[in-house]
């Protein structure tokens, strides 16, 4: 019977559906985290009699067809790159981005990452660096004398040298941003790389055109909503129940067909 078949593919999705949304609650707390959404697409399906067939010799035609589908599949999980809520920290080298763009950092395997984790340290020569040790693309050394550091909107990096009087400008942030954001690959520690499906990136100064300024003291939060995120882990549960009703009635079909006499 192939309701079996076709329920279980329905159970297979809703359980696909209830793992992206309970990755979502688990980064609720993430820093820079962009939630994922399951989408389906149905499959293929069965025709038993065409729409347009001859019914007649007359030339009559069937107005709508037989068909049976297959189930569904889950066509794609896209992220939803919207901006999450930036929350103050006080701590002068936490950066959030507020509105277009990505920090690069350089990962361990020479590729680049793309980020929205803006909670930056200084490593033990000075570099500013992410907190896993991975330098900020481009490099922006602080002396071990700097005090009063500040970034501006537009991504100057200063600070007060020592005695001087005047700040020194230490380096310049830059944003990175993509044609297709959502076609961005995650590879875990909150970044990304590029695709073929996001395009190359493009750089530029924080708060120009295009891009999206930078906030000093402050970190962008995950864009996770728990409410949503609930409702849906209901509505995935019932689908879930829903289709393995289908699977204990098609058996309970086949158990009567099985004592018929």
């Amino acid at each position: 019977m192939k309701a079996l078949y076709i329920a279980s593919t329905g159970m297979a999705a809703q359980e696909r559906n209830v793992e992206i949304i309970s990755n979502n609650i688990a980064n609720m707390r993430t820093t820079g985290y962009k939630r994922q959404r399951a989408e389906f697409q149905d499959l293929l399906y069965q025709a038993y009699r065409r729409a347009g067939s001859a019914t007649s010799d007359q030339g009559t035609q069937a107005p709508v067809g037989i068909e049976i589908g297959s189930g569904v599949k889950t066509a794609a999980t896209p992220r939803i790159m919207t901006q999450g809520s930036v929350t103050p920290t006080e701590k002068p080298l936490d950066v959030a981005v507020r509105g277009e763009g990505f920090f690069a950092v350089q990962l361990p395997d020479g590729r680049t990452g793309y980020t929205r984790d803006g909670s930056f340290e200084r490593d033990s020569s000075g570099l500013l660096v992410n907190v896993d040790g991975y330098q900020i693309d481009p490099g922006i050394t602080i002396p071990e004398n700097a005090n009063s550091l500040s970034i501006s909107a537009d991504g100057i990096v200063q600070a007060y040298i020592g005695t001087d009087s005047a700040p020194t400008q230490l380096g310049q942030l830059q944003l990175y941003r993509f044609v297709n954001k959502e076609g961005l690959e995650a590879v875990g520690d909150n970044n990304f790389v590029e695709t073929a499906a996001s395009g190359p990136a493009q750089a530029g100064v924080p708060n120009s055109e295009g891009m999206g300024s930078v906030l000093q003291g402050y970190l962008e939060s995950a864009n996770v909503n728990p409410v949503t995120e609930i409702a849906d882990l209901i509505a995935a549960q019932r689908a879930y129940e829903m289709n393995a009703r289908v699977i204990s009635g098609a058996d309970e079909m086949l158990q009567a067909t099985s004592q018929l006499r």
